[in-house]
């Protein structure tokens, strides 16, 4: 008996465990909107700080229930949630749902076609969709903290295939009635596109896999250009003769360079790939710089076969070159390292980590800089001691 009233027990608890672990991907206060609709699914988005609640019916044409949420960390001037039917998650082609705040602050919900036109700037007005859109709403909501927008779709099955389905949100900031203006141009923006199961809940575009691409690119980069050459250079110049001469200095300072340019090679071929794919944008400034310090490293790497001999004549000028030009590559570095992740726009941690590093390197810097002007001005110090008479010295003179 015990256990029979257990089993009941548990069949009684299951759903609601069942609906607890439905809704842990998403946060608590999107949750509780989910909760107030009794959507059963939700899925935080990878961009713009997005969450996607869902149910669906299947028969003959799909029925699916959608909310679709942003944090109101910046208030936005419309929100946009919409399938693409092609065969790619991309904006040309997508039928949007997009709630727009007008004027007087009330919300409007309309459906979109965004073309090929929208995208060179055209206008982009309210259009009729090939679906069904019925109660359609949004909500801006200083308590939840999120700007909602929901609907039920009506999604011809011929079409649209819910365990494949290609789907975009985009957020922005000006509009202009029921117009809604141009998005960010932020990788964030650009990014936000996905293929979803909405059966199994999981996301299988190739989305994912860029976003780690990018993540090994970034890392790469900032530990061979980064960190390596930096150390390459320090050993070079504080334990070649002064203040410290080390007899395997040249050995270190090579090994360094080499693990430095490797590393940052391979980080920038991933760049190259990642430019290639992405062509829908690109981010000059980054992709300048990157070019520069491949190919002035590469440069600097040829010193290792193709520097002058220590007694020719040109030896000194090829050092002044090979110094500069060293010292201007590790500008470039940090200003692109903070260029990437101004453009990746990660957790805080990344830009902080790394003033973290380009601390500690300066401070080592500093600590040997002192260490090496000390020991330079001591030997001049003592000598000027020696060269002056001591005041308690006898003088003696000569008589004729």
């Amino acid at each position: 008996m015990i256990s029979s009233s257990k089993s009941v027990s548990l069949m009684l608890a299951l759903p609601f465990l069942l609906f607890t672990i439905a809704y842990s991907t998403c946060n608590e206060p999107f949750n509780q909107i989910l909760q107030k609709r009794s959507i059963r699914n939700c899925k935080k988005l990878a961009t713009l700080g997005a969450e996607f609640g869902w149910n669906y019916n299947m028969g003959n044409d799909t029925e699916i229930d959608i909310i679709f949420g942003v944090n109101l960390k910046e208030t936005p001037s419309w929100v946009a949630w919409g399938l693409n039917p092609g065969d790619e998650p991309q904006m040309v082609g997508t039928k949007a749902i997009i709630a727009v705040v007008q004027p007087n602050g009330s919300l409007s919900v309309e459906t979109y076609s965004i073309t090929s036109s929208t995208k060179i700037g055209c206008e982009l007005l309210p259009s009729v969709v090939d679906f069904e859109v019925k109660r359609k709403e949004a909500e801006s909501s200083n308590t939840s903290g999120y700007f909602t927008l929901s609907a039920t779709l009506v999604l011809p099955s011929a079409k649209y295939n819910i365990s494949n389905l290609n789907h975009v949100w985009q957020v922005g900031f000006f509009a202009d009635g029921l117009q809604p203006m141009q998005h960010p141009a932020t990788l964030q923006n650009f990014d936000s596109t996905d293929t979803i199961d909405l059966i199994a809940a999981k996301n299988h575009g190739i989305g994912r896999h860029r976003r780690h691409l990018r993540m090994m690119h970034g890392i790469l980069n900032i530990v061979g250009w980064g960190i390596f050459l930096p150390i390459g250079v320090i050993i070079a110049r504080y334990f070649r003769k002064f203040p410290y001469p080390v007899k395997c200095w040249y050995i270190l300072h090579v090994s360094c360079q080499i693990v430095g340019y490797s590393l940052g090679t391979a980080g920038w071929a991933i760049g190259l790939w990642l430019g290639h794919a992405s062509r829908h944008y690109a981010f000059r400034t980054h992709r300048i710089l990157a070019i520069f310090i491949f190919t002035f490293t590469s440069l600097q790497m040829l010193a290792l076969r193709l520097k002058p001999k220590p007694h020719d004549d040109y030896r000194k000028y090829w050092d002044m070159y090979h110094h500069f030009l060293g010292y201007a590559l590790l500008a470039a570095i940090s200003v692109n390292i903070f260029q990437g992740i101004h453009i990746l726009k990660p957790d805080v941690t990344w830009e902080w980590s790394y003033v973290g590093v380009l601390v500690v390197l300066a401070l080592i810097v500093l600590v040997f800089e002192i260490c090496t002007w000390t020991k330079f001005l001591k030997p001049k110090k003592d000598q000027n001691k020696q060269s002056q008479p001591s005041d308690n010295q006898p003088q003696t003179s000569v008589s004729k």
